[in-house]
């Protein structure tokens, strides 16, 4: 009981700014704390961080304490909240760190792919004649429709129109031989 009414009186004393209260609250009450905490947490490193978080703000803290409760049971509450509050954002950067990861995997694995797909298509490419390269060249590679590539091609529009009838037809036969690369990127 002694203990309870000196705390009280020295965070009486604390409230109003008296740094030698302070720390001899600090001094009987910190290892409570910290065991509070670390029940809560289980992780030792933690515990000290939250502990030291709670006792850093606890001048501020101080001042709202009114003594309705016991100031022991009032730290314990403090310290119960602040570990939970610890555990929740924790799971949170978890739940993020999880989901980011996901998606990272999922990225790479797509450019993976499509990476193995622009191989397949430049290999695929390199079989056709040179007058077939140059069409694919222009129309898929530059984005020249088929009336810009003719020009640039100097042969008329609906050759280069059957050229890429031509580059399609082949390389679909060449997916089909080549397990069934999905066609769909390609058409």
């Amino acid at each position: 009981m002694k203990e309870n009414v000196e705390s009280e009186e020295l965070a009486s004393r604390a409230a109003t700014g008296d740094a030698e209260a302070f720390r001899a609250l600090l001094r009987l009450h910190y290892d409570r704390v910290f065991r509070v905490v670390y029940s809560v947490v289980k992780n030792q490193s933690d515990a000290e961080d939250i502990t030291q978080d709670i006792w850093a703000a606890m001048p501020g803290k101080l001042r709202h304490w009114r003594g309705e409760a016991k100031l022991t049971s009032w730290l314990h509450r403090i310290a119960v909240n602040a570990a939970k509050d610890a555990l929740r954002k924790s799971a949170t950067r978890t739940r993020t760190t999880a989901s980011y990861v996901e998606v990272e995997d999922l990225r790479r694995g797509e450019a993976e792919d499509a990476e193995r797909r622009l191989s397949w298509l430049q290999t695929a490419l390199d079989t056709l004649s040179v007058d077939l390269r140059a069409t694919a060249a222009l129309t898929l590679g530059e984005q020249m429709n088929f009336a810009e590539a003719a020009e640039a091609l100097g042969v008329a529009e609906g050759t280069v129109a059957w050229r890429m009838s031509e580059i399609r037809r082949r390389l679909k036969t060449l997916a089909a031989r080549d397990n069934g690369l999905d066609q769909e990127a390609l058409a």
